[in-house]
């Protein structure tokens, strides 16, 4: 299982410097949805990392598949996750919760 993430260059340089090999620069919206929908192709990829600011930029149908996805795991950082909070989303992705 990979990580991917996606977003604008200086949001994934830090990731590719920690040995992320799936990194997607999205300068643009139109990039940003190409990258989103071929990142849920990819079988590979359990979880996705994206900036919450993009995450605003994606049209509503699309974003709602990305917080209902379990595989990839979406985590939006820099701000509100859409309304899901980190223990939400391993629980919801790996069906236990951790903290218990």
């Amino acid at each position: 299982m990979e990580i991917a993430v996606i977003g604008n260059s200086e949001f994934i340089l830090g990731f590719r410097l920690a040995g992320i090999r799936k990194t997607y620069a999205a300068d643009t919206d139109e990039k940003l949805n190409e990258h989103i929908n071929k990142v849920l192709q990819d079988t590979s990829v359990g979880i996705l990392v994206m900036n919450s600011s993009d995450m605003e930029k994606v049209p509503r149908r699309l974003r709602a598949t990305l917080e209902e996805s379990v595989r990839p795991t979406v985590i939006a950082i820099g701000g509100e996750e859409g309304g899901l909070t980190m223990r939400e989303r391993i629980k919801r992705s790996v069906g236990v919760d951790l903290w218990k």
